[in-house]
């Protein structure tokens, strides 16, 4: 009778142990830091946090919008200097609040950022901070949600003769 009390709570220890073991050696999921959406996180560039960077081009990549969430927790007026291939561009984001370029903002437009589906290099850096240089993905307008930011060449005026 003992020795089945004691197999029996060998058995239930074992079991206990064997389906719960997973979780000491693997590393779970829900602690991994990842872009949950179609954009990059951008690694600390200063002060100013940039959130789901991405760049919304036309058709042959000749014009591309970039397209991200600027993020000022700090007690300053701050500016976000971006830079793609020599292009170099400034936006001003308000002590403590946030800035979406192409939303709450005048579109922050590019030229020659590569074709929808490949990335472009893009430095991002603030304050007083050393810069970060990081790959954003390239999309097109096929998603309805990106549609509208989908990038025209402006209208050039034709002489009249």
């Amino acid at each position: 009778m003992k020795s089945r009390l004691i197999a029996s709570l060998a058995l239930g220890a074992a079991v206990v142990l064997g389906t719960t073991g997973c979780n000491m050696l693997a590393p779970q999921a829900t602690t991994i830091q990842y872009s949950a959406s179609d954009g990059v996180n951008v690694p600390d560039s200063g002060p100013l946090k940039v959130r789901n960077a991405l760049i919304i081009a036309n058709e042959d990549g000749t014009l591309g919008n970039l397209v991200a969430a600027i993020v000022n927790n700090t007690d300053d007026d701050l500016a976000l200097n971006v830079s793609i291939d020599g292009q170099p561009q400034k936006v001003a984001v308000d002590a403590n609040s946030t800035v979406s370029l192409g939303v709450d903002s005048a579109p922050m437009l590019f030229d020659n950022v590569g074709k929808p589906g490949a990335t472009v290099a893009v430095s991002f850096q603030s304050g007083e901070g050393e810069g970060v240089r990081i790959d954003v993905p390239i999309l097109d307008g096929t998603l309805p949600y990106y549609t509208q930011f989908v990038p025209t060449p402006a209208a050039t005026a034709t002489p009249e003769g």
